[in-house]
């Protein structure tokens, strides 16, 4: 014997699909075979001792059975060699697992009729080469319109005359940083080079080609590193605005993406082998993180509408940019909204286990994920958020899902003779940094469950020191609910009397402005009014800089607003003012067709004015309400 040989019951039709299944993990390393086959090369194995359980015998002469011979067997092959180990290491485990084994093979028509159910047809991996094909162009999109939708804003929020200027940002980053190379470690960022405005719509502009190049497969690992870095050099000089979480896990979706990704600098069927294991499951774990983080701080906070199942209630009314669908599930009764709160809690911090269940119950969990976030993008607008769970959703199937036509002329057949192109990183790099991005990961989840992370040692020092770069976040969405909709509007008057609103784009300004939709793309001004009103403007410096915009006429801001109230010369005084909004019931509705009915609260900031071309609080007598 040159190779080790695992012999099992060709009768048994429960065992050959798990060989079968094991041998794509063992390939040739070693060999195997029915015991109706080679049994009688070995006289002093009687015939019951086959089908009992399998036997591994190696080429020096040692032979094993049951739980030890699958152990022995599949620890031949790289990284699988955990299970031999706990056999030989862990106390209780060598019995436990033969004791289980034994429990098995004597119930062998029962496991197989489990394995149909959780397994279906394809208890051997289909792969998932044309699923990771197609998340790669789904994240492409999300790209796509990441740099779109911030490219038509960009100039109104970071340009020169923008809300809060890039170089100005630039500057305090190098004062607080100094010179040398940890200013980039910092604050890492392109931006460095130039901040001014023809390099930030650079950015944008690249990184809508880069995402067209990574939607055709051209140079794919470059693409995404580009991306990631462009997506990341924005992020870093806009930090007001580009703070959202889905900002950061589109940015740990790229980095993770890199590993999956083919290196190629031309488009090529993917037919030349499935992505590295240990990629895939880093991108599932950040699914399973984002997710289950959700419903943890949602517990964790102690937040009391939450606990008693009523958050719902007030979601749809108060979040951020509700949909015209959102008041319609307002008016449902309060039975419905507790069961609502109660489905999300299961679909957030049950569900997520499933995506490293069996394949079949895994299917079930991208079903249950895939309906629980279009309910969520019916009812609100979270930017691309919707659409980048969507994808990490693709990533639980596999290639046995897809039409066999589709996969077939995805994987190329004509040209399956051709010698297959190393496909990934080496894995001397793709291990040490998927296993540290994995134990820096459990630093912000143990913060989501209220967990100490004094028991990581090391990590949450090395997780400060890399959070600049956003590859490693932490999640966890809406974990204290807001009860009341406060919402700025903001006034301009040339003489202190006579004062018009200027109306934003999307937010609720017009109580009888139907809600609308606008995901995926994201209008970051309207989403930081939001939080401005939850807050006071002391906590809010940008408000003030943007008032002062207006006050100056600045273009590339008016841009951002839905209407100028001030066509010729601006305002000589601008304030804010907060008010009460919330949904009207239907009769309301059918009767003056209004959306929201709206309380005048009063200012929420000092009047202002521009003296001497600076910012100033204007005369007491404008103060009065």
């Amino acid at each position: 014997m040159e190779k080790p040989l695992l012999v099992y019951d060709g009768t048994c039709g429960f065992c050959k699909r798990w060989i079968a299944r094991w041998q794509g993990d063992l390939g040739d390393r070693v060999d195997v075979a029915p015991s109706q086959e080679v049994a009688s090369r070995f006289p002093e194995i009687p015939p019951s001792a086959f089908a009992e359980a399998v036997h591994l015998i190696e080429p020096d002469g040692t032979r094993s059975r049951g739980a030890e011979a699958v152990f022995r067997a599949r620890a031949m092959a790289p990284g699988h060699g955990a299970g031999l180990w706990a056999y030989e290491t862990v106390p209780g485990f060598r019995a436990s697992s033969e004791a289980c084994y034994r429990f098995v093979a004597s119930h062998r028509p029962f496991f197989s009729r489990m394995t149909d159910l959780l397994w279906g047809a394809h208890v051997v991996p289909p792969g998932e080469a044309v699923t990771s094909w197609l998340y790669l162009r789904i994240l492409a999109v999300v790209f796509g319109i990441a740099f779109a939708s911030l490219g038509a804003q960009i100039q109104g929020l970071v340009g020169s005359q923008g809300i809060l200027p890039a170089s100005q940002t630039m500057q305090l980053m190098a004062a607080h940083a100094g010179a040398g190379v940890g200013r980039y470690l910092q604050f890492p960022t392109l931006c460095w080079i130039s901040s001014a405005d023809w390099f930030l719509s650079g950015l944008c502009a690249a990184g809508i080609a880069l995402s067209v190049a990574l939607a055709l497969g051209v140079a794919p690992v470059p693409c995404l590193l580009l991306l990631w870095a462009a997506y990341l050099s924005l992020a870093t000089v806009c930090p007001v605005f580009l703070w959202f979480q889905w900002d950061g896990l589109l940015l740990e979706a790229a980095f993770l993406a890199m590993f999956l990704a083919p290196w190629a600098l031309m488009p090529r069927p993917r037919g030349d082998g499935s992505p590295a294991n240990g990629a895939l499951r880093s991108s599932r774990w950040l699914l399973f993180r984002l997710l289950f983080a959700s419903a943890a701080v949602k517990l964790a906070s102690g937040d009391p509408t939450w606990r008693d199942l009523t958050a719902l209630r007030y979601h749809y009314e108060t979040q951020p940019l509700p949909t015209w669908l959102a008041w319609y599930a307002h008016q449902l009764p309060l039975w419905f909204q507790r069961a609502s709160a109660g489905v999300t809690f299961l679909v957030e911090g049950l569900v997520p286990f499933l995506i490293f269940a069996p394949r079949r119950m895994r299917f079930a969990a991208a079903a249950i994920i895939v309906a629980h976030q279009l309910l969520i993008a019916a009812t609100g607008n979270y930017g691309f958020f919707n659409v980048l769970t969507l994808a990490l959703c693709v990533l639980l199937l596999d290639d046995g899902v897809w039409p066999r036509a589709w996969v077939e002329r995805l994987r190329g057949h004509a040209e399956a003779g051709r010698a297959p192109a190393g496909d990934g990183w080496p894995a001397w790099i793709r291990r040490p940094v998927l296993v540290s991005v994995f134990l820096l990961s459990l630093v912000p989840l143990c913060a989501a469950v209220g967990a100490p992370v004094s028991w990581l040692g090391p990590f949450p020092r090395a997780y400060l020191l890399a959070e600049p770069f956003r590859t490693v976040n932490g999640y966890g969405l809406f974990a204290v609910m807001t009860k009341e909709r406060p919402e700025i509007q903001i006034e301009g008057s040339r003489d202190g009397i006579e004062w018009s609103a200027y109306d934003f784009r999307y937010k609720p300004g017009d109580p009888s402005r139907r809600p609308g939709f606008v995901a995926p793309h994201q209008p970051r001004l309207d989403w930081q009014m939001w939080f401005a009103a939850l807050s006071n403007y002391r906590s809010e410096p940008w408000l003030l800089r943007f008032c002062e915009c207006l006050l100056r006429n600045s273009s590339p801001v008016l841009r951002l607003l839905r209407t100028n109230p001030f066509l010729g010369p601006p305002p000589r005084y601008i304030r804010a003012v907060v008010y009460r909004y919330r949904f009207t019931d239907p009769e309301t509705r059918r009767a003056t067709g209004a959306w929201w009915r709206r309380e005048r609260l009063g200012l929420f900031a000092p009047v202002l004015t521009l003296q001497d071309g600076a910012l100033a609080v204007a005369p007491p007598e404008l103060q009065r309400w």
